[in-house]
């Protein structure tokens, strides 16, 4: 399964730097990779002094003027690319969400600013639209040679300016935390400014976009670019692509959050379907191959044996791996609260499948170990959950009713615990401290 191949992936390539490969002349800490694997790093592994660590390379090889290179520690002399250049700012904020260090944020918070005062210096000139330098985009997007559907191009400016409003809202989150109120109304006012430049840019007013991709909606839906009024016609149309092809088209940049996505605008059957599928292209197909370890290409080897592109074909690429993240946050369903830092406040909400019988996971959060373990048999769900001293947590049980919940075999209202009913989700929400709890829905 890929949370165990991505954890292997992982072990191969954490070695001083957060490299894309162990094994071919390469091995290089190419920050795209690393931004977008974070989250998942972060449940596989204690990784907070490890990105710690490399973020010091990145701004240490960050130019004057902000752009960011390529990889870090640098070799190649290339900067500025978006979503390669971010991991300035997202990997700071999410070891900071992950264990509540807000020490990194301030000594990251140069690098942070200079590299959205760079975004925004070359976008000035095109209404805050980033359409200039060079981007690597959606890398490794599905491709064909059908000339009816060459495959899933997202054009660069669409992404670039995403991530260029993701960016600056991530840095003006990071003001208010180290209470630079200045800066903070600053980069408040230039995400408004780019949001306002992406819709009138790239979407229309029924909620499609220019690129009409998998991964431009999962970007605008993640990175929470539209108005209200439209996510639920965007988030349809990411299901309806994902219907229709049965797979993914994603690279690099759209495949992390796109199971994310699917299950919080209620389409998780669809997360499943993309999980589960064994053929190419898939995360479960390199698995038939006979793969350990992620590969950089989802075709990286066909199934005559072949390699897509023998020149440049890695087989231990943790990227697609991101995916893991879904899987400990969604399926186990262990997650910070909202608006938690360093999981103080704990948000349990698995979501079962039929395609599975059981999940078990643990996650050694700063706290102490985080457990979620459920079972699925005889028509009765089963959820197992540790909560570590020292914190409070939410349990949203999916189940039909406060009634139909017992825990340690006792109904919830005869043990007194104070369970509500969200009949839009159908779930039964507990609050909760610290403790080992066994709860069972018929």
């Amino acid at each position: 399964m890929p949370v165990w191949i991505n954890r292997v992936g992982l072990r191969g390539n954490f070695l001083d730097v957060p490299t894309d490969c162990p094994q071919r002349d390469e091995r290089l800490g190419w920050t795209a990779d690393a931004q977008v694997f974070t989250p998942t790093a972060c449940y596989n592994v204690d990784a907070h002094t490890f990105y710690t660590k490399w973020l010091k390379d990145l701004a240490a090889d960050q130019r004057e003027d902000g752009a960011v290179p390529h990889i870090a520690p640098d070799v190649l002399y290339g900067y500025g690319s978006t979503g390669w250049g971010d991991a300035a700012t997202v990997v700071p904020w999410i070891i900071y969400e992950k264990y509540g260090d807000k020490k990194i944020l301030e000594a990251q918070y140069p690098s942070m600013k200079a590299w959205v005062d760079f975004m925004h210096g070359q976008s000035k000139n095109s209404g805050l639209i980033f359409n200039s330098g060079f981007h690597f985009g959606d890398w490794l997007a599905y491709s064909t040679n059908d000339s009816d559907y060459p495959g899933a191009t997202t054009d660069k400016d669409l992404i670039a300016t995403a991530y260029f409003a993701r960016s600056t809202k991530i840095l003006q989150k990071t003001a208010e935390v180290l209470g630079n109120t200045s800066d903070a109304a600053i980069y408040k006012s230039l995400f408004q400014a780019i949001q306002e430049a992406f819709l009138k840019e790239f979407v229309t007013s029924t909620g499609r976009l220019t690129s009409n991709t998998q991964t431009s909606y999962i970007l605008v839906l993640s990175f929470d670019l539209l108005p209200d009024n439209l996510k639920p016609a965007a988030a349809k149309r990411l299901a309806d692509d994902v219907n229709k092809f049965k797979h993914i088209t994603t690279g690099f940049l759209g495949t992390p959050d796109i199971c994310d996505v699917l299950t919080n605008y209620g389409y998780p059957d669809l997360a499943y379907l993309l999980l589960f599928r064994t053929q190419y292209p898939s995360w479960l197909y390199p698995v038939t191959q006979g793969a350990t370890t992620i590969w950089e290409r989802w075709d990286g080897q066909r199934p005559d044996g072949s390699f897509q592109d023998p020149g440049m074909n890695s087989f231990n690429h943790y990227a697609y791996g991101a995916i893991g993240n879904w899987m400990y946050s969604r399926i186990a369903g262990i997650q910070n609260a909202p608006g938690s830092i360093g999981y103080k406040n704990i948000l349990i909400e698995p979501y079962p499948s039929e395609k599975l019988q059981y999940v078990r996971a643990d996650y050694h959060s700063v706290y102490g170990t985080i457990s979620s373990h459920w079972t699925r048999e005889n028509g009765r769900f089963s959820l197992q959950v540790v909560i570590p001293a020292n914190t409070h947590a939410e349990i949203r049980i999916p189940a039909t009713s406060v009634e139909s919940v017992r825990i340690d075999g006792i109904s919830l209202i005869k043990k007194q615990m104070n369970g509500t009913y969200d009949p839009e989700n159908k779930r039964v929400i507990i609050k909760t401290g610290s403790g080992k709890y066994d709860f069972t829905v018929d």
